[in-house]
């Protein structure tokens, strides 16, 4: 839950980083930031500043804004009915994004989870991306994400979204966040 202040300031602090990264957006594009807290009220360690350029039937494309250290908590996009789940193309656009996907885990991950929420982490094969790396997660892979120390944006490039049949590993998660 979040406070309608809290939420422009977020709307204000997101764009002056679009802005900064040379990133343009209109002005209902800006009106239709979504604020995802996911339930927590930890916003500046558990969140996510999202932007929808276009979700049809097909094809979807996202801007993901990240303040620094902030934490996509892990989920996947589940395949239901035979439909099969989200197949996304993370590009990091500026700042530094680490995810961690199903694999090997890696030895020294440089990103641990928030605390507090450390057991429902469970993925750690580690893909950091730079500006202009990109990296392809197929539906029904358990990831998670979380920004550098500047922060992060990364344009998601995906089939359908449906993110509020994603499942997270975190049973307290709430995919809509509550403004009050």
């Amino acid at each position: 839950m979040i406070t309608r202040k809290q939420h422009e300031e977020v709307i204000e602090r997101a764009g002056r980083m679009l802005e900064q990264a040379g990133i343009a957006i209109t002005p209902e594009e800006r009106a239709n930031f979504e604020i995802a807290d996911f339930g927590l009220s930890e916003l500046e360690k558990t969140g996510l500043e999202i932007i929808v350029y276009l979700n049809t039937e097909k094809c979807c494309a996202k801007e993901l804004v990240m303040f620094p250290g902030q934490t996509c908590p892990e989920h996947l996009h589940p395949t239901i009915g035979g439909v099969a789940g989200k197949e996304e193309t993370f590009r990091c656009r500026w700042g530094t994004v680490y995810l961690y996907t199903e694999g090997e885990p890696t030895s020294s991950p440089a990103c641990r989870p928030p605390a507090g929420s450390e057991p429902y982490y469970k993925v750690w094969r580690e893909v950091c991306l730079k500006p202009g790396e990109q990296f392809t997660m197929y539906p029904d892979t358990v990831h998670w994400f979380q920004s550098g120390p500047e922060g992060a944006i990364v344009s998601e490039f995906s089939t359908k979204s449906r993110d509020e049949l994603d499942i997270f590993t975190d049973p307290r998660i709430q995919r809509q966040t509550v403004i009050v």
